[in-house]
């Protein structure tokens, strides 16, 4: 499903709700929403768990644990410790950077 997004609108959950249940005539309202949670869900269950979540030509999604470290004020100068943290990173897929570029997609073939 494509749909024409005006500029500097965003692309949220309920508008994800509408185009699962607009994918899926068989679908309620409530049904189309349990399955979006529960995938948004179990995406993030996952990353808890600090498993890599890969969804094919889209992209990777991996959960990095960082050390402790000084940091410095860039404004000030003066030093501070930043503290150990996990963060979040996305790599996207070779698929979706020549989506978002135009260029033509080459189809990968698996074995």
């Amino acid at each position: 499903m494509v749909r024409k997004i005006d500029p500097g609108n965003t692309l949220t959950r309920a508008s994800l709700r509408e185009a699962v249940y607009s994918c899926c005539p068989t679908l309620s309202r409530a049904e189309a929403r349990k399955i979006l949670d529960a995938t948004f869900e179990e995406i993030g269950d996952a990353l808890l768990r600090g498993e890599p979540v890969k969804l094919r030509s889209f992209g990777t999604f991996n959960v990095r644990s960082k050390r402790e470290r000084v940091g410095r004020n860039p404004k000030t100068g003066v030093e501070a410790t930043i503290t150990p943290r996990r963060v979040l990173t996305f790599k996207a897929s070779p698929v979706l950077v020549a989506h978002v570029n135009g260029d033509a997609i080459i189809p990968i073939e698996e074995d």
